[in-house]
This record gives C-alpha cells, structure tokens and sequence, in this order.
C-alpha cells in the first residue's frame, strides 16, 4: 500500500513540474537557513555543558565599589578560594587560573614562539574540569615547580611527531621547564583556553621572593589577579555562601568594606553576565525565534500552495472516493505526498547547508563543522525537518481529503469562508513576518554602520599596538628607530593598551571623598606623546609637559570628574 502511496505521490509531483520546484525551493532555503541559525543556537548554549561535574563547578567573583561605581569582577585574590576550601564545609575542590605575565619567549632547539595564552594554575585544574590529559596524571600532572603541562598541538609546533615527554621548553633564555604532560586541544566552546600551563607554586615563589612586607600567594588580598573556581556539594545555598567568603575576606582585610562576593555556575558564563542578567542569551533567543519565523514562513509558503490548488484536486479525490478510497487513505495519500516532498527539499537543504557552512562560519566567527556522524548535527536537523513537516502536512491533507464527491463532479464545490478566511490570515502572519525579518535587517545594519562610523573621542585609524617585550628600557632608541621608517609618523607609548586597559583601583582620595566611598577607575600609565597621538581633545587644563613636574599630575577624563 505504501508502495503505491509512493508511486502516486511521486508521478503527482512530476506530473507538476513548477508547482514542484516552487515548493522544494522555498522549503529548501527555509530548512537551509533555519537549520543553520539553530546551529549557532546549539553552539552557544553548549559551552561547558559538558563537564561531568560542571552542575557542581561554580566561578567566585567580587563586587567592588560603592553607588555608581560599583562593579563586579571576574577575577579574585589568590587565598579566597585556598581558604573557603579548608574552612568550609560547602566547598569539595577548587582551582585557580592566572595569565603568566613573567616570560615572553619559548624555546625549543631552533624554535622560538611568543606565546601569549600561558597560565598558572592548580594541579586540580585537571580533575575538575573534563580537560583529558593524552599523556601526564591528571592528579599530579606538575611533577616539580619547573614542569610545565602543554596542548596537544603545542606540542606539535615544538617537537613535531616525537614524543614530547621529558623534553625541554626554555623561557626567556633562562628558565627550563620539562614537559610533564600533553593535555588535548580545548574546544572551541569552553571558557577556559590557554596552551601552556605552568604550577600555582612557581608563581607563589616567582611574585614574593623580593617581598619585604610579608605578603605570600596563601595572604595576599591586594592582587585581584586570579580566576578562581570551586566545586560545591549539591543544594549549597550560593548566597549565604558568597556572605561567608565575604566575612572570610574581612577577617584578613577589614579596610576592604566594599568588598563582597558572588558565586556563577559554570555553564551560565558564556551567556550571562555575573549577576545573572543578560549577556548575551538575549541575542541566542532572538536567533531562535529567527530561525522559527523562517521555518514557519517556508511552512506557511507551503500551505498556500496546497490549498490554493486544492481546487484542482478535486474531482481527482472524488474519483477515488467513488472507486472505494476512504478517508483515512486519502489523508495518508496526501501526507505521503508531502512526505516526498520535504525528503527531496531535505537532502538539497543538507547539500546547501555542506557549501554554505565553511561561508557562516566566516561571517559568524564560529568553527562550526557538519558531519553525517555527529549527533548534535541531528539534534539540530531532525527536530527542524519533523517539525515543519507536521505543521506543513496536516492541513493541506485534512482539506484536500474531505471534499463532497458528487458535488466535486459536477463542478459545485467551492471554499467555504472557513478555508478562505485562513489562507488569508497565513497570507497575512507570512507577510507580517517578512517585513518585520526585513525592517530587522535594516534596522541592524544601519545600527552597525553607526558603530563603525561614531566618533569615539579619539583617533583609531592607521595605528598598531604592540608590546614592548623586553625593549621598555631602551624606549627612546627603539622611538627614535621608528620614526626614521617612512610610514611611521608619531610613536607614544602607555602602560596598557587604551582598549582594553587591564587594572582597576580603589585605593585612591580627593577632595570631598565621603567616608567608606569608593571609586573604582582605571589608572593608565602614559607619556606626554600619548593625547596628541590619539587627537583626543583636552576638556579643560592642558597635557603633560615632559618635564619631572608631570610625575605630579594626572588627567582625568569627563566621567571621573563628574
């Protein structure tokens, strides 16, 4: 029986070659297109969903600052997490993580790397986390102070196909480390991605060995440096815990009364911001009802055609009613023929999605990758395709197997006000969605192009940015060196790059600082050359004038003022 259904439905749509390839087209674009927007969905809401222990892995952040400039940050100091471990019984494990800003330069043999995605961290960091480690012991993976735990294609810039094992990594010259393990390249949708990892014991003896005012890594409450991480038991109350650490954190450091600290799920990071509002799952949302509107527009599409050649069908399902078909078998014929339909729109839908995607991926900056094999891909794929075959199915079929024989016969039959007063309201929903799709795209491409056309205070055009690794002390030289090159024409230099300015203080006082207030800014270090550089302006007073007075002064910009 469903042989023949098959063959029907199959000389059906060859029969109507337009009508057809109308609705393969459409419904093959709108798979296309909707099955690569849930993509990305998918994409973004699996990062670190994966950790077999990620539900009990949680991030310790602070909040600083008091009235409108209190903040919250992502990184901690060293002991807090060191500590809630040892006194609190909430608290199984943790791990800490810190950029190494001690060395610049990696050797190994002939090869040289700057490598800038180094860290320290606890040897837990490997147990924790469902990082595997293709060589090494995941508990004890530093087996001294001077071993150092690398990526999986690190280890193939650095040694090639040999074993990596054992063999040595010089930094700066001067300090050897022996690779003691191979850790496998992180995924792209993780939030923690370095490809060198050092032991939390280096940096402790690296950072205070000149220390002449007692500070060690287990003490320290000034250096807000660390990404701290614990595992907690289930049911662990995260607001009474974040007031413990808060009171652990006053113990130690009571001049810090603006301090607090709050505690974010592992999974949650990507997404959202600290305190649980949007960070970005606000876009993932508007991508998945995207991707619906342009699923339900192909169905919609559909529907229309169907029902609009219903009319041309019907002494055909007369005649098979008069020759015995019932019902039901007509209802089954139709969505066969739908059926058919979508699997040719699906197979062209999957080959457009194989071209376009290496083309998204570009344009969305994401590594997303098809494979018939991959389960998440059809996680993705076969709830799109099920789901707008049904809704796309059952009305055509309902309508098409319900006409009266005898008055399809003698050309009597007609749309009832039912019928036309739906297709007409699709026609509308389908409309309404494609101006608002394309008032969207509008709207956001012209909000795009402001962005890149605002002025933002200073001139960004034609500038490079570099660190001065090694070269600091030899400043005027290295200057000097530049400006003789002919496409250079001013050189300035500052204490951070000005995007993206890496410290933040409390500890500072004017005139009129209310007691127990704080104000959090962003100190930058720079020469006199920094300000005409940039054509910023000058609100009021004037620039550094190179001279050992300018030690003495700071420029504030408008907001600190205020």
């Amino acid at each position: 029986m469903f042989r023949n259904y098959i063959k029907t439905a199959w000389r059906s749509l060859t029969k109507n070659k337009f009508y057809s390839a109308i609705n393969i087209t459409g419904l093959t674009v709108g798979l296309a297109v909707g099955v690569l927007i849930l993509l990305w969905v998918q994409d973004e809401k699996s990062y670190d969903t994966w950790h077999s222990k990620g539900n009990e892995i949680f991030k310790i952040e602070n909040m600083v600052g008091t009235g409108d400039s209190k903040q919250i940050w992502t990184n901690t100091v060293a002991p807090i997490a060191k500590l809630a471990k040892a006194e609190l019984p909430e608290v199984k494990e943790f791990v800490r993580l810190t950029f190494n800003g001690f060395y610049a330069l990696y050797k190994s043999g002939d090869k040289v790397f700057n490598e800038e995605r180094v860290a320290f961290t606890d040897p837990s960091l490997f147990s924790l986390f469902d990082y595997p480690l293709l060589k090494g012991n995941p508990t004890q993976p530093f087996k001294d102070d001077q071993s150092v735990v690398i990526t999986e294609s690190t280890a193939k810039r650095y040694f090639g196909n040999d074993d990596p094992i054992g063999k040595i990594i010089t930094a700066d010259d001067q300090m050897p480390f022996t690779v003691s393990g191979v850790v496998k390249d992180f995924p792209h949708n993780t939030y923690i991605k370095f490809d060198m990892f050092m032991p939390m014991k280096l940096l402790a003896t690296l950072m205070y060995k000149d220390n002449k005012e007692g500070r060690n890594i287990d003490n320290d409450f000034h250096q807000f440096n660390y990404e701290s991480f614990v595992q907690l038991q289930p049911g662990t109350d995260l607001a009474v815990l974040g007031k413990k650490l808060e009171k652990i954190h006053l113990r130690i450091k009571p001049d810090d009364t603006d301090a607090g600290y709050m505690l974010e799920p592992l999974a949650k990071i990507h997404l959202y911001k600290s305190d649980g509002s949007d960070g970005g799952i606000g876009t993932v949302r508007m991508f998945s009802i995207i991707a619906l509107v342009i699923l339900v527009i192909a169905c919609i599409n559909y529907v229309n055609l169907s029902t609009a050649r219903s009319m041309l069908r019907s002494k055909e399902v007369s005649l098979r009613k008069i020759v015995g078909a019932g019902k039901t078998q007509l209802f089954l014929q139709f969505i066969v023929e739908t059926t058919v339909l979508f699997t040719i729109a699906t197979i062209l839908a999957l080959g457009l999605l194989y071209i376009l995607l290496p083309y998204y991926n570009e344009l969305s900056g994401k590594d997303l990758k098809f494979s018939f094999g991959n389960p998440a891909i059809w996680k993705v794929i076969l709830p799109a395709v099920a789901g707008t075959l049904v809704a796309s199915s059952i009305y055509p079929a309902l309508l098409l197997s319900s006409f009266e024989p005898l008055k399809a016969l003698k050309g009597k039959i007609s749309a009832r006000v039912s019928d036309v007063m739906f297709r007409k309201i699709l026609v509308v929903i389908q409309f309404s969605f494609s101006i608002i799709l394309i008032a969207g795209t509008i709207v956001i491409g012209n909000q795009l192009q402001y962005i890149r056309s605002k002025d933002l205070g200073y001139n960004k055009e034609h500038v490079l940015s570099f660190f001065m690794r090694g070269m600091a002390e030899h400043y005027e030289a290295v200057k000097a060196e530049l400006l003789k090159q002919p496409g250079v024409r001013s050189v300035a230099r500052s204490g951070s790059n000005i995007i993206r300015i890496g410290g933040q203080t409390g500890s500072n006082s004017w005139d009129g600082k209310m007691e127990g207030e704080t104000m959090m800014v962003r100190p930058l270090a720079a020469d006199a050359d920094l300000i005409p550089f940039f054509s910023m302006k000058m609100a009021a007073g004037t620039n550094f004038t190179r001279t050992p007075a300018d030690s003495h002064y700071v420029v504030l910009n408008e907001t600190a003022v205020k």
